[in-house]
């Protein structure tokens, strides 16, 4: 493969900028630049960068022999002053080295792959690593990132694996007596993957919103302040304010973070009936958001007002005009005073991390998917097993394809109908 190299820390004037070059010639072309004996791998040496007889820069050196590093492949790293000219000038000399080509976007990572360093949801959970903007989205990624899904998948598949031989034994002796019936032991792998999966996929959907973020949405009537609630929420004029009735029509998105939690706040139409053709369409628009939503807000004007929908178990109900109302008339809030807000936000953020304790190690849709493709393979080699001793070959079938649809998790199989939509979002030097 050739040997790639790119800036692996953002563009632009900084302390330090490292460059990174990954590759058989990767540390030959180290030599060559700097014109001096290669340190010993995975220990920092301080070298000049020189084109001729000119220095370009002076600065860090990194090792690492291709068993110890990222990519699996000889690398080396050139940490820089973080001038625009140094990098540039150095780049320029990278280029003019022979078998040098530079990386492009992900292919560091995809590199890492292809050579058994990280699987496929690794390097998903790499992905959302760099992407990651709240706590909550760091610590899953990390975990992803960390091995976690991939080690639970091989503990399933080793099982799985276990469930076809001993099913494989039976067919493979079928004219001679088996001194031992396998059928209860094979029942019980499965159930207990079973459990196992079916807890994770349970899971999955509040994996996603941790990873995408979750959707509260404000709904009320006109002119129940929900506008002026979600500026209240978001700290500033996201959205526009009026006496007169009608003025949002479309749906207004603030993105904040609760308690490291990605949240998206939804400001909708006011819920009415109405001749005007625009504000029915942003009304039919709040009701599908709000009934999409993760959580809705329920603002009212007077207690026991009724709205085209119905609160859930979850939902909170407020009223708006704290600062006219009593203790008696329930929780209130107002978003002009900001009386009632902070009771608001807790509220809000109990909920969702209530959820959250709930989230799985399947972060992706893709990963859902799958392991659902493998309980139904186990659901069904469960009811050939039940079924009698004449229908073992069916149920080893469905054990493979059981097998098959946890290998699409990790990459095993499958893996280039996704690698183009994985490494789309990396940027050049990851």
């Amino acid at each position: 493969m050739d040997t790639i190299y790119a800036l692996a820390t953002a563009r632009g004037r900084a302390g330090v900028s490292v460059i990174r070059i990954s590759g058989a010639r990767a540390h030959e072309v180290v030599a060559a630049v700097t014109q001096r004996p290669l340190p010993e791998a995975r220990q920092v040496a301080l070298r000049r960068i020189w084109r001729g007889s000119d220095v370009l820069d002076e600065g860090l050196v990194l090792l690492f022999d291709g068993g110890s590093s990222f990519t699996g492949e000889p690398v080396a790293e050139l940490q820089l002053h973080g001038s625009v000219a140094v990098v540039g000038a150095v780049l320029r000399l990278l280029a003019d080295q022979p078998g040098l080509r530079l990386a492009e976007a992900g292919e560091f990572t995809r590199r890492a792959l292809e050579n058994g360093r990280l699987d496929l949801v690794q390097v998903e959970g790499l992905a959302d690593l760099i992407d990651a903007e709240t706590e909550a989205q760091r610590k899953q990624a990390l975990r992803v990132f960390s091995g976690h899904v991939g080690q639970r998948i091989e503990g399933w598949r080793t099982r799985l694996l276990r469930a076809a031989a001993l099913l494989e034994a039976v067919i493979d002796f079928v004219d001679e007596d088996v001194p031992v019936d396998v059928t209860p032991e094979v029942l019980q792998l499965i159930d207990g993957l079973l459990i196992e999966m079916r807890a994770e996929v349970a899971g999955a959907r509040i994996a996603e919103r941790i990873r995408d973020g979750f959707e509260v949405a404000i709904v009320g009537a006109p002119n129940a302040g929900k506008s002026t609630l979600l500026n209240a929420l978001a700290g500033r004029d996201a959205a526009i304010t009026s006496e007169i009735a009608g003025t949002t029509r479309d749906v207004i998105e603030v993105r904040m973070e609760l308690s490291g939690l990605p949240v998206t706040l939804l400001d909708t139409a006011g819920l009415r009936e109405t001749e005007d053709q625009v504000e029915a369409i942003g009304v039919s628009r709040a009701l599908a958001r709000a009934g999409q939503a993760d959580l809705r807000v329920f603002l009212l004007t007077e207690p026991g007002e009724q709205l085209p929908i119905q609160p859930e178990a979850e939902d909170l109900v407020v009223l708006g005009k704290a600062d006219l109302r009593s203790a008696a008339d329930g929780m209130a809030i107002s978003g002009q005073t900001g009386a009632g807000v902070d009771r608001l936000v807790a509220e809000i953020t109990a909920r969702l991390m209530e959820r959250s304790a709930g989230a799985s190690s399947l972060v992706r849709e893709r990963h859902r998917l799958a392991v659902i493709g493998a309980i139904e393979g186990l659901e069904s080699a469960r009811v050939e097993i039940l079924m009698g001793s004449e229908r073992i070959e069916l149920a080893a079938e469905y054990l493979r394809k059981a097998t098959r649809a946890l290998d699409v998790v990790i990459g095993r199989i499958g893996v280039e109908d996704v690698l183009g939509e994985i490494f789309s979002s990396f940027c050049i030097g990851k």
